[in-house]
């Protein structure tokens, strides 16, 4: 068991003849005994301050395991949006492809039925064009005919006799 300062300042030399000088050496244990409790205060001091350090050590790297955990957790986070993101984005990519192709086939839906509708409109044309020329043909017969000749030397008498 370590000594005491009470320990140092109850010691009891036994004397003898041609012993040390009693008072030099009481005041020798008294400066023992001073330094001693410095010396114990000063441990305890250090003891106390160890402690305190080894507690805050204890309370950062509760701090630094937590914060560890948050940075995994934040970068799982970010992962997932990432992953959602991207998995939205094709989503979207599809959904535009998919309108841009029902817009192409309307679009040529369309122009094939303008198309027909223009073949329809040439030919309708040809055929009024063919009539409408066969009426012009037959007309023209019907001047070319003798019978109008006729009819012109048939009017001067008609304006005579009025």
């Amino acid at each position: 068991m370590p000594l005491t300062p009470l320990d140092i300042h109850n010691k009891e030399f036994g004397r003898r003849l041609r012993g040390y000088d009693e008072d030099e050496v009481n005041e020798f244990l008294d400066q023992i005994i001073k330094d001693y409790e410095a010396m114990i205060r000063e441990n305890k001091d250090l003891q106390s301050q160890l402690q305190a350090l080894q507690e805050k050590l204890g309370h950062f790297a509760n701090i630094e395991e937590t914060l560890s955990k948050t940075i995994i957790v934040a970068q799982e986070a970010a992962d997932e949006l990432k992953g959602n993101a991207k998995k939205e984005a094709q989503l979207i990519v599809k959904e535009a492809e998919k309108n841009a192709d029902r817009i192409i086939n309307e679009s040529l839906v369309k122009s094939r039925k303008v198309a027909m509708e223009v073949e329809e409109l040439k030919k309708q044309a040809a055929i009024y064009r063919a009539r409408f020329r066969a009426l012009v043909e037959t007309q023209l017969d019907l001047l070319n005919q003798d019978g109008w000749e006729a009819l012109d030397v048939q009017e001067p008498r008609a304006r005579e006799l009025e």
